[in-house]
């Protein structure tokens, strides 16, 4: 599996919409803050950030999918995977 970058996923709006979602800074939305240690993320609102991704690059999501999602790297990947295939 290939790791690069589609040309028009842009890193730092996913981390933008992702932060809004959150109601957090996008400051503190590092690659590898824990979302539930760090950030206060509850199940609801990793599942609203779901819808979100889901909307925003017309992708499928699976809910199981929530459970490994802890930072936004975990995220970023998820996206750029279910993209690429």
């Amino acid at each position: 599996m290939s790791t690069e970058v589609r040309p028009d996923i842009d890193p730092e709006e996913m981390r933008e919409l992702v932060a809004e979602v959150l109601d957090v800074d996008t400051e503190s939305l590092t690659d590898d803050a824990h979302f539930i240690s760090e950030l206060g993320v509850d199940s609801l609102m990793a599942l609203e950030v779901l819808v979100a991704l889901e909307r925003r690059y017309a992708i499928k999501i699976p809910e199981e999918a929530v459970k490994e999602l802890t930072c936004f790297a975990d995220v970023r990947d998820l996206v750029h995977a279910k993209l690429s295939a």
